[in-house]
């Protein structure tokens, strides 16, 4: 948790574990789409297309037919609100010709921002090995767009948006439950749990959370309002200390692969063999009347099935 302002470090814990940034890695999809951008390379304005490449890729999309079209500026909602992974591809192909070449821009400007240990594969954030970052390396990346892209940030805080005639609403519940919520990115994969960067402002105050690994949206929500709130009330003893995110020390033990919740967040489906659905689909014969007992006969127990 950091003052992005300034990247005083309010609070710390694991900051600098592995972990899947699951849609996280959208903000660095942003970044570098914000890049293109203020270079004039692309504009608000311009058009991305819906490739064959982007219409494959999984939920949450947009779901657009090869060949159709999107505003910049419509696709950069869909990409921060609805976390729709296939305009993250069609903003990488316009900016980059493909996605790898916007990959290898993504990986040179975490490089170039500090983000030692953060590594994409892709520019949507769906699973992959060795697609990795930290806590400390999305607080980075979350004061850099903060701090840079100033303009842009009303795309964090926006509740929903409208494509056609469908309304699609943010996936960050803080925005409709906490006092001064802003943004900015929510993260689901099943194998890293529940992820968030959120801000919150107050006054001219700001405070950044990160939250990667939780086990529920419900609890990512929690964790993250109790950190920004807990934020807020430290603040003002928590400058005298004055240590921020490039003066906090790199944790040597830190490193690896990240834990994979996999089994914890997604329970494995049940596979049923075509024999165990047509036994559970068969209806049951209708049983004939039993004859009364003779007196002082045994019962015998009902036959059962499970």
């Amino acid at each position: 948790m950091i003052e992005p302002q300034t990247g005083l470090v309010i609070y710390a814990e694991d900051a600098d574990a592995s972990w899947h940034p699951a849609s996280l890695t959208k903000l660095m999809t942003a970044y570098v789409t914000f890049e293109a951008i203020r270079d004039g390379r692309l504009s608000m304005e311009d058009s991305v297309v819906c490739s064959e490449h982007a219409l494959s890729q999984p939920p949450s999309k947009i779901g657009l037919p090869v060949g159709s079209e999107l505003k910049v500026e419509l696709a950069l909602q869909a990409l921060i609100i609805k976390s729709a992974n296939d305009v993250a591809v069609m903003l990488a192909e316009k900016v980059a010709g493909s996605e790898a070449a916007f990959v290898e821009k993504m990986n040179a400007t975490a490089q170039r921002l500090g983000m030692k240990n953060t590594r994409f594969f892709n520019a949507n954030g769906l699973p992959h090995p060795e697609q990795v970052t930290t806590a400390r390396d999305m607080a980075l990346l979350g004061q850099a767009l903060l701090r840079e892209f100033p303009q842009h940030a009303y795309l964090y805080s926006l509740p929903a948006f409208k494509v056609g005639n469908r309304f699609m609403r943010s996936h960050n519940s803080l925005l409709r439950t906490f006092e001064g919520a802003d943004g900015m990115k929510t993260g689901f994969i099943c194998a890293s749990g529940y992820n968030v960067v959120a801000s919150a402002r107050r006054g001219d105050r700001q405070i950044l959370a990160v939250v990667l690994g939780e086990r529920s949206n419900a609890a990512r929500t929690v964790r993250a309002a109790s950190l920004i709130q807990h934020g807020f009330d430290i603040y003002s003893w928590k400058t005298l200390f004055s240590t921020t995110l490039s003066q906090m020390e790199l944790d040597p033990a830190a490193g690896g692969m990240p834990t994979n919740l996999q089994t914890v967040v997604c329970q494995p489906r049940r596979v049923y063999t075509k024999q165990e659905l047509r036994k559970l689909t068969r209806k049951p014969k209708k049983q004939a009347a039993a004859a009364p007992a003779a007196p002082g006969a045994e019962k015998k127990p009902a036959k059962t099935a499970e």
